[in-house]
């Protein structure tokens, strides 16, 4: 219960996955389900019924061949909405098992629920904050490569590169900013809009911070990620040469739909508990922010000896300003023996 470095981020994040596994992984399994069907729904199909697709691509018209193509668009830009939703609804409810287990209070996954469901409203609302922010900047983004074609013609190809990585730089900033606005709406009962202006200040100044810490356990998760994911990507060659050497086109397909459920399953468990470990660090880099900040430490500490709200949630009652700061506060980052 104080200010963390970055080991002890990592550490803290496995330590809380491991004691609160079933509230971790099953929110974690629910954000890969819509993934995962989708992937084994698509194997499916795909491998069912190419020879269909195969006859239709040649004697479709090109007004045929746009309409599926705006058809597969909206379908991706719908399911993306979807996916933001439950993502930042899970995010906020994991928040909770990691703020317990800083006192070392367990917490099963119905606990979990029962603790964040008065806030999934505003965490509803939050996330669709968060869409119609990255609708509009992609709609403001389009229509200014349209005008640059338009006005400037050929040059405009020229403007749009730096465009987009001018784009891409405030997106990543402004993401890294807002990032611990679930933690916030949930620990601190906040609203939509109160919960995104808490975590722009909570982040005041300790933006490099947290964004090389997030970008390490991005790295570090997709590499085991994908050392996992790799052998499940070369089954189908192997099972194709083994099970079925001879076999027709019936019993390729069979294998294909066997193989993409398999992979689409291991993919799912794979990206649950990376999904854990990542959300789990994000929580306790809210914790830490507002150990910094608002002095949570010295709360907590009163709450542990007080025994005050053992089925609680952590951190919820302690507003800031209402606690004495931690008195590495204020400190250059990197100063002993507080640690940037």
């Amino acid at each position: 219960m104080r200010p963390l470095l970055f080991g002890e981020v990592l550490d803290g994040s496995f330590q809380a996955i491991r004691r609160n596994a079933k509230a971790m992984l099953g929110a974690g399994l629910l954000a890969q389900s819509l993934s995962a069907i989708l992937a084994a729904v698509l194997t499916g199909v795909f491998a069912t019924s190419s020879g269909s697709i195969e006859a239709w691509a040649r004697t479709a018209s090109n007004t045929d061949i746009a309409s599926l193509g705006f058809g597969l668009m909206a379908t991706f830009v719908l399911l993306s909405i979807l996916s933001v939703f439950i993502t930042v609804v899970l995010q906020g409810g994991m928040v909770v098992p990691v703020a317990r287990s800083v006192l070392n209070q367990p917490t099963g996954f119905r606990r979990m629920l029962s603790l964040a469901r008065p806030r999934f409203g505003s965490l509803i609302r939050l996330a669709a904050l968060l869409v119609a922010a990255v609708l509009a900047t992609a709609i403001v983004f389009v229509a200014v490569v349209v005008l640059l074609f338009s006005n400037v013609r050929g040059a405009g190809a020229l403007l749009v590169i730096p465009l987009m990585l001018a784009f891409g730089a405030g997106f990543l900033w402004v993401a890294v900013k807002l990032m611990v606005a679930p933690a916030a709406v949930v620990i601190e009962e906040l609203g939509a809009f109160a919960g995104l202006r808490r975590s722009w200040k909570l982040t005041r100044g300790n933006w490099w911070r947290i964004f090389g810490i997030t970008l390490v356990v991005g790295i570090l998760v997709a590499v085991i990620t994908q050392v996992v994911l790799i052998p499940a990507s070369i089954l189908p060659t192997v099972l194709s040469g083994v099970v079925s050497p001879h076999g027709g086109s019936g019993q390729e397909a069979t294998l294909a739909v066997a193989v993409g459920i398999f992979t689409a399953v291991v993919g799912a468990l794979v990206g649950a508990v990376g999904y854990a470990f990542q959300t789990s660090v994000m929580a306790l880099l809210y914790m830490d922010l507002r150990m910094r900040r608002d002095g949570l430490d010295i709360a907590l500490l009163h709450q542990l000896e007080n025994g005050a709200d053992p089925d609680g949630i952590p951190g919820r009652g302690a507003h800031p300003g209402n606690n004495r700061p931690y008195p590495g506060y204020g400190a250059p980052p990197g100063a002993w023996p507080y640690g940037g």
